[in-house]
């Protein structure tokens, strides 16, 4: 299965258009915004888990990376809330589900082989920082190392701002409207801009909340490499 499987084209995904698309678990549903593989595959997705829903334990092969966007995601490690930010990194393995529901924005096989770090964070217990370019935006550091940067931007009513993206970026607009070239991107609308990209950026009149990742895209090659050998 290939979704916006060309990573040298800009794609916007409104997620809150797509139908929901059933799991092989009873009462887990899918909105793909892109995807290479059938079940185990390299994939950008919003998951819901109905009240009482659970996947089977399994191990993460290439890694899962996910922020809860409503309800309580849970596990044998925790309950996470809404704003949790989880990086469960390659051979790490969990029984997922959700007692209330939730909803998630997950990735998975999108990690280096070697990474081994668990990555925790409850976003909404955390303070920005102001960007140092651009004064109306802040910025809580979520994960860096010397392959990709993810953070959440904070945008003030109307501030604009220019993202080099030369490695490649995402972005999933979490509250607010922000606007990109001729696009209108509003709640749970994703953007993937692909390698030598500059992304310019302008948030609504109530201002933006974006969760952003970048320079990640040189390695998409090895990625489903990794994967089809697995």
């Amino acid at each position: 299965m290939k979704i916006a499987a060309d990573f040298s084209k800009r794609v916007v995904v409104h997620s809150e258009k797509l139908e929901w698309v059933a799991s092989p678990m009873a009462g887990v549903h899918r909105r793909p915004l892109d995807r290479v593989g059938d079940e185990v595959a390299r994939a950008t997705s919003i998951v819901r888990y109905a009240p009482g829903s659970e996947f089977s334990p399994h191990i993460h092969t290439g890694g899962e990376e996910f922020l809860v966007l409503d309800g309580v995601f849970q596990d044998e490690h925790g309950d996470y809330p809404v704003g949790s930010y989880i990086r469960n990194p390659p051979q790490s393995k969990h029984k997922p589900g959700s007692q209330g529901g939730c909803v998630i924005f997950v990735k998975l096989w999108q990690f280096q082989p070697q990474d081994r770090q668990h990555v925790c964070l409850h976003t909404k217990k955390m303070q920005g920082v102001t960007h140092p370019q651009f004064n109306n935006v802040s910025v809580i550091s979520l994960y860096k190392d010397n392959f990709e940067e993810v953070s959440l931007l904070h945008f003030k009513p109307n501030a604009d701002m220019v993202i080099n993206a030369k490695d490649g970026a995402e972005l999933l607009v979490l509250e607010g409207l922000l606007n990109e070239q001729t696009d209108t991107l509003i709640k749970n609308s994703w953007l993937r801009v692909p390698i030598n990209s500059t992304v310019n950026a302008k948030a609504g009149s109530t201002g933006a909340t974006v969760w952003l990742k970048t320079g990640y895209l040189t390695d998409v090659a090895n990625q489903i490499t990794r994967l089809e050998n697995a």
